[in-house]
């Protein structure tokens, strides 16, 4: 199961991210996400866990928890490309539009 990571501090890594979810079970990647103009976090990641029950606890007991001095967010992933109000942006036009 995917999860997203967000207002992590700006010094935390991918390694700890990976330390910290590892205690909730088997993380098959963690990732802190970088600025590729500035080398800087985003403050935000992911990690993948391989057991969705392990997952599951991990959000519960990780959401709001203050880790190297921030209060995460974590929370289950979207899939790419989902956004927050499935709205698809101009890909899905009604094309019984009649100008008058």
């Amino acid at each position: 199961m995917n999860l997203f990571v967000a207002k992590l501090s700006a010094a935390t890594t991918s390694d700890d991210l990976n330390e910290l979810f590892a205690e909730y079970g088997e993380v098959v990647s963690a990732k802190v996400i970088m600025d590729r103009e500035t080398g800087t976090s985003k403050r935000f990641g992911f990690v993948e866990m391989k057991d969705e029950a392990a997952a599951m606890k991990a959000i519960k007991d990780l959401n709001e928890c203050l880790f190297d001095n921030s209060p995460i967010v974590v929370k289950k992933a979207r899939p790419k490309g989902e956004n927050r109000n499935n709205h698809s942006y101009g890909n899905n036009r009604d094309r019984s539009f009649r100008r008058y």
